[in-house]
């Protein structure tokens, strides 16, 4: 199935519709070999708008957003992130970069620096941020994500909760347009999966454009203001969480969704 046959998505919010589409994905292509992973995907994202990525495994969710700061390349289609075109010119992909922040399964801290290191490292390098700039930035971070107290510790000493936490804390820590989150909770035993979706439902709240794939309903239901369910590299189906979850349309998406509710 084509993106273009998808559901088309009910109104979001009256100020995320006024504002511009800040990611443009048109007609986008990814192989592995002779597998597809994303088959002529066309899904744009407004600035400011919360989009939630469902989908099972396999499904090209991850993938695509992978593409959208090129760890993974596409092999066809176009994407635009805040009016820069992803291709070979290295200066364009440097800029689209410095404006998109990601968050993975696995926390990928640096074993070897402290919490305040890790955090204050790209800043200083790539921003060429002062160190007592920086530092002040990580602390002010530390605060927003509910862990200023572990600013010395490292990672081997912190709960899979509190890296993930510091993991955004990094990613913010370059002060990006957009954030990429790629089932942030999926790693985590169950009692820490709330500490760091509330660390998201505010950074939500602030106004923070955020694309993210997980399994979390509740979170969905509650914070997206747009739904996408992928299935075999293809977007499905898509609506607001009233939509997506009272009256979807597409068999595919209720099966989904009567597996996991």
């Amino acid at each position: 199935m084509s993106s273009e046959t998808t559901t088309p998505a009910p109104a979001v919010r009256e100020e995320i519709a006024q504002a511009d589409d800040i990611i443009i994905t048109e007609n986008v292509d990814k192989w592995f070999g002779d597998f597809q992973a994303l088959d002529d995907i066309s899904l744009n994202v407004r600035e400011h708008e919360i989009v939630v990525v469902l989908g099972p495994s396999g499904s090209g969710k991850s993938t695509f957003i992978r593409c959208l700061n090129r760890l993974e390349e596409h092999d066809a289609g176009k994407i635009v992130i805040d009016g820069i075109e992803m291709n070979d010119d290295v200066r364009n992909l440097n800029a689209i970069r410095s404006e998109v922040g990601m968050v993975f399964q696995q926390f990928n801290l640096f074993p070897h620096l402290s919490v305040m290191n890790n955090i204050t490292l790209g800043p200083r390098k790539v921003r060429r941020m002062p160190k007592l700039d920086a530092d002040a930035l990580a602390t002010q971070l530390l605060e927003r994500v509910g862990i200023p107290e572990q600013a010395d510790k490292y990672p081997a000493q912190l709960s899979g909760g509190q890296q993930q936490r510091v993991a955004i804390a990094r990613a913010l820590a370059m002060q990006p347009k957009i954030m990429l989150f790629d089932e942030p909770t999926s790693a985590l035993d169950p009692e820490m999966i709330k500490e760091v979706l509330d660390v998201m439902q505010e950074l939500a709240r602030s106004g923070m454009t955020m694309i993210v794939v997980t399994h979390e309903m509740g979170f969905a239901r509650e914070v997206a203001d747009r739904l996408v369910f992928f299935d075999e590299g293809n977007v499905v189906e898509q609506g607001t969480p009233q939509h997506f979850f009272e009256n979807p349309q597409e068999e595919r998406t209720k099966l989904f969704l009567s597996q996991i509710l």
